[in-house]
Protein backbone atom coordinates (compact mmCIF):
# COMPACT_ATOMS: atom_id res chain seq x y z
CA UNK A 1 0.00 0.00 0.00
CA UNK A 2 1.00 3.49 -0.54
CA UNK A 3 1.34 5.39 2.44
CA UNK A 4 3.18 8.85 3.09
CA UNK A 5 7.03 8.58 3.78
CA UNK A 6 6.47 10.31 7.25
CA UNK A 7 4.47 7.29 8.18
CA UNK A 8 7.40 4.87 8.59
CA UNK A 9 10.53 7.45 8.79
CA UNK A 10 9.13 8.66 11.99
CA UNK A 11 8.41 5.03 13.29
CA UNK A 12 11.63 4.07 12.08
CA UNK A 13 14.03 6.93 13.95
CA UNK A 14 12.03 6.27 17.32
CA UNK A 15 12.44 2.63 16.71
CA UNK A 16 16.79 2.91 15.93
CA UNK A 17 16.36 0.78 12.89
CA UNK A 18 16.61 2.30 9.15
CA UNK A 19 14.25 1.95 5.79
CA UNK A 20 15.72 0.80 3.02
CA UNK A 21 15.31 3.37 -0.26
CA UNK A 22 15.91 1.26 -3.68
CA UNK A 23 15.82 2.94 -6.82
CA UNK A 24 13.78 1.22 -9.41
CA UNK A 25 13.03 2.36 -13.15
CA UNK A 26 11.30 -0.58 -14.58
CA UNK A 27 8.32 -2.80 -13.79
CA UNK A 28 11.20 -5.76 -13.13
CA UNK A 29 12.83 -4.04 -10.56
CA UNK A 30 9.54 -2.52 -8.87
CA UNK A 31 8.64 -6.52 -8.33
CA UNK A 32 11.68 -7.63 -6.81
CA UNK A 33 12.09 -4.50 -4.35
CA UNK A 34 7.53 -5.05 -3.63
CA UNK A 35 8.16 -8.92 -3.35
CA UNK A 36 10.92 -8.73 -0.79
CA UNK A 37 9.15 -6.28 1.26
CA UNK A 38 6.26 -8.54 1.28
CA UNK A 39 8.41 -11.68 2.19
CA UNK A 40 10.22 -9.68 4.75
CA UNK A 41 7.02 -7.82 6.37
CA UNK A 42 9.61 -4.43 5.64
CA UNK A 43 8.09 -0.81 4.87
CA UNK A 44 9.76 0.03 2.37
CA UNK A 45 11.13 2.93 0.17
CA UNK A 46 11.38 2.73 -3.92
CA UNK A 47 12.48 6.08 -5.42
CA UNK A 48 13.03 7.14 -8.97
CA UNK A 49 15.66 9.51 -10.22
CA UNK A 50 15.63 12.11 -13.07
CA UNK A 51 17.62 9.44 -15.22
CA UNK A 52 14.72 6.99 -14.82
CA UNK A 53 12.13 9.07 -15.64
CA UNK A 54 13.59 10.04 -18.70
CA UNK A 55 13.90 6.64 -19.68
CA UNK A 56 10.57 5.27 -18.43
CA UNK A 57 8.24 8.47 -18.62
CA UNK A 58 6.71 10.04 -15.29
CA UNK A 59 3.20 8.99 -15.69
CA UNK A 60 4.39 5.14 -16.49
CA UNK A 61 7.04 4.97 -13.61
CA UNK A 62 4.41 6.32 -10.63
CA UNK A 63 1.82 4.18 -11.93
CA UNK A 64 4.08 1.15 -12.07
CA UNK A 65 5.39 1.82 -8.13
CA UNK A 66 1.89 2.40 -6.95
CA UNK A 67 -0.26 -0.43 -8.78
CA UNK A 68 2.23 -2.64 -7.65
CA UNK A 69 2.09 -1.41 -4.06
CA UNK A 70 -1.49 -1.87 -4.18
CA UNK A 71 -1.70 -5.03 -5.32
CA UNK A 72 1.69 -6.64 -4.58
CA UNK A 73 2.68 -5.19 -1.42
CA UNK A 74 -0.95 -4.65 -0.04
CA UNK A 75 -0.22 -5.07 3.80
CA UNK A 76 3.07 -3.35 3.28
CA UNK A 77 3.71 -0.01 3.72
CA UNK A 78 5.42 2.00 0.51
CA UNK A 79 6.68 5.50 -0.02
CA UNK A 80 7.28 7.11 -3.42
CA UNK A 81 10.61 9.46 -3.41
CA UNK A 82 12.52 11.52 -5.96
CA UNK A 83 15.96 10.70 -6.10
CA UNK A 84 18.48 14.04 -6.84
CA UNK A 85 16.23 16.05 -8.16
CA UNK A 86 18.33 18.47 -9.71
CA UNK A 87 15.66 20.87 -10.73
CA UNK A 88 12.75 22.68 -9.27
CA UNK A 89 10.63 21.62 -12.31
CA UNK A 90 11.46 17.70 -11.64
CA UNK A 91 10.40 18.51 -7.98
CA UNK A 92 7.05 20.56 -9.38
CA UNK A 93 6.46 17.37 -11.79
CA UNK A 94 7.08 14.42 -8.97
CA UNK A 95 4.86 16.62 -6.53
CA UNK A 96 1.97 16.58 -8.47
CA UNK A 97 2.62 13.39 -9.43
CA UNK A 98 1.49 12.12 -5.97
CA UNK A 99 5.16 11.21 -4.71
CA UNK A 100 5.40 11.98 -0.72
CA UNK A 101 9.20 13.15 -0.49
CA UNK A 102 11.32 14.65 -2.95
CA UNK A 103 15.14 15.45 -2.95
CA UNK A 104 16.48 18.50 -4.02
CA UNK A 105 19.75 18.41 -5.01
CA UNK A 106 21.77 21.76 -5.10
CA UNK A 107 24.58 20.23 -3.79
CA UNK A 108 27.00 20.81 -6.30
CA UNK A 109 26.23 24.50 -5.72
CA UNK A 110 27.71 27.17 -3.86
CA UNK A 111 25.91 27.14 -0.60
CA UNK A 112 23.75 29.98 -0.62
CA UNK A 113 22.46 28.56 -4.01
CA UNK A 114 22.01 25.81 -2.50
CA UNK A 115 20.11 26.94 0.19
CA UNK A 116 17.89 29.40 -2.13
CA UNK A 117 16.74 26.07 -4.34
CA UNK A 118 15.92 23.68 -2.03
CA UNK A 119 14.39 26.63 0.29
CA UNK A 120 11.96 27.27 -3.01
CA UNK A 121 11.37 23.59 -3.42
CA UNK A 122 10.56 23.07 0.40
CA UNK A 123 7.66 25.40 0.22
CA UNK A 124 6.55 24.18 -2.59
CA UNK A 125 6.46 20.49 -1.37
CA UNK A 126 5.44 21.75 2.15
CA UNK A 127 2.26 23.38 0.94
CA UNK A 128 0.89 20.21 -0.68
CA UNK A 129 2.09 17.84 2.28
CA UNK A 130 5.49 16.47 0.62
CA UNK A 131 8.63 15.86 2.24
CA UNK A 132 11.56 17.20 1.15
CA UNK A 133 15.48 15.95 1.49
CA UNK A 134 18.29 18.30 0.72
CA UNK A 135 22.47 17.91 0.96
CA UNK A 136 25.41 19.65 1.25
CA UNK A 137 28.65 18.56 0.51
CA UNK A 138 28.99 16.06 -2.62
CA UNK A 139 28.67 12.55 -2.68
CA UNK A 140 30.88 11.62 -5.36
CA UNK A 141 31.87 8.23 -6.87
CA UNK A 142 35.04 6.89 -7.07
CA UNK A 143 35.23 6.58 -11.07
CA UNK A 144 35.87 10.51 -9.96
CA UNK A 145 39.04 10.21 -8.85
CA UNK A 146 38.53 11.86 -5.98
CA UNK A 147 41.88 10.75 -4.08
CA UNK A 148 41.65 9.76 -0.35
CA UNK A 149 43.87 12.69 0.73
CA UNK A 150 41.14 15.15 -0.82
CA UNK A 151 37.78 13.32 -0.13
CA UNK A 152 37.41 15.51 3.07
CA UNK A 153 37.04 18.57 1.35
CA UNK A 154 33.75 17.38 -0.40
CA UNK A 155 32.67 16.11 3.13
CA UNK A 156 29.82 17.97 5.23
CA UNK A 157 30.55 20.05 8.09
CA UNK A 158 28.54 19.69 10.49
CA UNK A 159 28.30 23.87 11.27
CA UNK A 160 26.81 23.98 7.72
CA UNK A 161 24.62 21.28 8.41
CA UNK A 162 23.12 22.96 10.97
CA UNK A 163 22.61 26.05 9.24
CA UNK A 164 21.49 24.29 6.12
CA UNK A 165 18.25 22.16 8.01
CA UNK A 166 17.50 25.41 9.34
CA UNK A 167 17.43 28.01 6.64
CA UNK A 168 15.85 25.54 4.19
CA UNK A 169 13.12 24.07 6.30
CA UNK A 170 13.82 20.15 5.07
CA UNK A 171 12.51 16.64 6.67
CA UNK A 172 15.44 14.36 5.41
CA UNK A 173 19.21 15.46 5.17
CA UNK A 174 21.88 13.50 3.08
CA UNK A 175 25.49 14.48 4.61
CA UNK A 176 28.66 13.32 3.03
CA UNK A 177 30.65 11.23 4.80
CA UNK A 178 32.98 9.27 2.82
CA UNK A 179 30.18 7.82 1.17
CA UNK A 180 30.72 7.48 -3.03
CA UNK A 181 28.03 6.33 -5.50
CA UNK A 182 28.54 3.88 -8.39
CA UNK A 183 30.12 0.76 -9.01
CA UNK A 184 33.62 2.19 -9.09
CA UNK A 185 33.97 1.45 -5.45
CA UNK A 186 32.93 -2.11 -5.75
CA UNK A 187 35.83 -2.78 -7.82
CA UNK A 188 38.20 -0.62 -6.40
CA UNK A 189 37.18 -0.81 -2.45
CA UNK A 190 34.66 0.63 -0.78
CA UNK A 191 36.06 3.29 1.16
CA UNK A 192 35.15 3.48 5.16
CA UNK A 193 32.58 5.99 6.57
CA UNK A 194 33.69 9.39 8.84
CA UNK A 195 31.72 8.04 11.71
CA UNK A 196 32.85 10.65 14.00
CA UNK A 197 31.70 13.16 11.51
CA UNK A 198 28.69 11.53 11.13
CA UNK A 199 28.27 11.53 15.17
CA UNK A 200 28.40 15.39 15.22
CA UNK A 201 26.14 16.21 12.46
CA UNK A 202 23.83 13.98 14.36
CA UNK A 203 24.00 15.89 16.99
CA UNK A 204 23.42 19.09 15.47
CA UNK A 205 20.80 18.07 12.66
CA UNK A 206 17.50 16.25 14.77
CA UNK A 207 16.06 15.12 11.40
CA UNK A 208 16.07 12.11 10.18
CA UNK A 209 19.92 11.10 8.31
CA UNK A 210 20.10 9.52 4.84
CA UNK A 211 22.64 7.61 3.66
CA UNK A 212 23.47 8.06 0.09
CA UNK A 213 25.61 5.74 -2.04
CA UNK A 214 25.15 2.55 0.30
CA UNK A 215 25.63 -0.61 -1.87
CA UNK A 216 28.69 -2.52 -1.03
CA UNK A 217 28.68 -1.25 2.80
CA UNK A 218 29.69 -4.22 5.13
CA UNK A 219 26.96 -4.33 8.35
CA UNK A 220 29.46 -3.03 10.58
CA UNK A 221 29.51 -0.26 9.15
CA UNK A 222 25.68 0.31 8.33
CA UNK A 223 24.90 -0.70 12.19
CA UNK A 224 27.28 2.39 13.18
CA UNK A 225 26.20 4.68 10.87
CA UNK A 226 22.17 3.75 12.49
CA UNK A 227 22.97 4.60 15.59
CA UNK A 228 24.54 7.58 14.62
CA UNK A 229 21.25 9.03 13.19
CA UNK A 230 21.07 7.34 9.92
CA UNK A 231 17.02 6.12 9.11
CA UNK A 232 16.90 6.20 5.38
CA UNK A 233 19.66 4.23 3.27
CA UNK A 234 19.70 4.57 -0.57
CA UNK A 235 20.80 1.62 -2.52
CA UNK A 236 21.08 1.37 -6.47
CA UNK A 237 24.07 -0.18 -7.95
CA UNK A 238 23.90 -3.60 -6.43
CA UNK A 239 20.37 -3.58 -7.70
CA UNK A 240 21.28 -2.89 -11.43
CA UNK A 241 24.47 -5.69 -10.74
CA UNK A 242 21.98 -7.67 -9.51
CA UNK A 243 19.37 -7.35 -12.28
CA UNK A 244 22.02 -7.61 -15.14
CA UNK A 245 24.09 -10.21 -14.22
CA UNK A 246 21.11 -12.34 -13.67
CA UNK A 247 20.02 -11.71 -17.69
CA UNK A 248 23.15 -11.95 -18.84
CA UNK A 249 23.56 -15.65 -17.62
CA UNK A 250 20.18 -16.12 -18.74
CA UNK A 251 20.90 -14.65 -22.54
CA UNK A 252 23.73 -17.29 -22.18
CA UNK A 253 22.61 -20.23 -20.62
CA UNK A 254 19.48 -20.29 -23.50
CA UNK A 255 20.48 -18.00 -26.42
CA UNK A 256 17.65 -19.78 -28.30
CA UNK A 257 15.21 -18.32 -25.25
CA UNK A 258 12.63 -15.91 -27.37
CA UNK A 259 10.09 -15.22 -24.54
CA UNK A 260 10.63 -12.21 -22.25
CA UNK A 261 9.13 -13.29 -19.03
CA UNK A 262 11.44 -15.92 -19.06
CA UNK A 263 14.07 -14.18 -19.77
CA UNK A 264 13.27 -11.76 -17.20
CA UNK A 265 12.37 -13.27 -14.17
CA UNK A 266 15.55 -14.29 -13.01
CA UNK A 267 16.33 -10.68 -12.72
CA UNK A 268 13.45 -10.20 -10.56
CA UNK A 269 14.25 -12.97 -8.52
CA UNK A 270 17.85 -11.56 -8.16
CA UNK A 271 16.47 -7.70 -6.87
CA UNK A 272 14.59 -9.36 -4.32
CA UNK A 273 17.28 -11.57 -3.21
CA UNK A 274 19.22 -8.15 -2.73
CA UNK A 275 16.20 -5.76 -1.06
CA UNK A 276 15.42 -8.60 1.30
CA UNK A 277 19.43 -8.87 2.53
CA UNK A 278 19.52 -5.28 3.02
CA UNK A 279 16.14 -4.85 5.05
CA UNK A 280 17.08 -7.46 6.98
CA UNK A 281 20.62 -5.50 7.74
CA UNK A 282 18.60 -2.50 8.03
CA UNK A 283 16.63 -3.91 10.89
CA UNK A 284 12.93 -3.17 9.49
CA UNK A 285 12.20 -6.74 9.13
CA UNK A 286 8.50 -7.19 10.65
CA UNK A 287 8.25 -3.89 11.11
CA UNK A 288 5.48 -3.49 8.73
Amino acid sequence: MIVHIKEIILKAQKEGYAIGAFNTSNLEMTLGIARAAVVQKSPVIIQVSETAIKYAGLKPITHIVKTIAKNEAVEVPVALHLDHGRSFHSVVECVNAGFSSIMMDASNLPFDENVALTKQATDYAHKRGVWTQGEIGSIKGVEEAIKVSEREAFMTDPEEAEKFVELTGIDTFAPSIGNVHGIGKLREGVPKLDLERLKKIHEKVKIPLVLHGASGLPMSEIKKAIKRGIVIINIDTELRIAFTEALRKVLKEKPEEYDPRKILAPSIEAVQKIVEKKIKMFGSNNKA
